[in-house]
């Protein structure tokens, strides 16, 4: 497991064990990981933003603190946010977070997420031309999203 997925891991363990808002100490967490704080900032950005539910509120200085807010949104808002994020063109890796998190919110069971998660495969789509299949990927999951809402 890479340096980000543990992080961001722990940081959801603990947000599941608070009871509001979680404020965290950025050099604090990049000590626990002994890692640069930049890595920190890196999992905040890209695994905690508006789009994927999360407000991030930060105060540097010395007593600076990182708070994270899981914001509640209904499961239609939520699929709708994610619909905005596949945009015309999706890698991969974005397209199996964005699955994963349908699974971590609940919205999907692990079986329709591995299933989901092969539609969206290299070896599925079978086009040798990269930007070809991040489009077809792209619509291919945003086809399954769209469904997620009709249900």
């Amino acid at each position: 497991m890479k340096v980000s997925d543990t992080i961001e891991a722990f940081i959801k363990e603990m947000l599941e064990n608070s009871e509001g808002p979680l404020e965290l100490q950025r050099n604090e967490l990049a000590g626990y990981f002994r890692c640069a704080p930049s890595q920190i900032n890196y999992v905040l950005s890209t695994r905690f933003s508006m789009d994927r539910g999360y407000l991030i509120e930060s105060q540097k200085g010395g007593g600076g603190y990182i708070r994270i807010i899981c914001i509640n949104m209904d499961k239609n808002d939520y699929i709708l946010r994610q619909i905005e994020r596949v945009g015309q063109e999706v890698g991969l890796q974005e397209a199996i977070q964005i699955i994963r998190s349908l699974a971590d919110r609940g919205i999907v069971d692990n079986t329709a997420r591995l299933i989901m998660e092969s539609a969206v495969q290299n070896d599925a789509l079978m086009i040798p031309s990269s930007s070809i299949r991040d489009a077809i990927r792209a619509s291919v999951l945003r086809s399954m999203l769209v469904t997620l809402v009709k249900k």
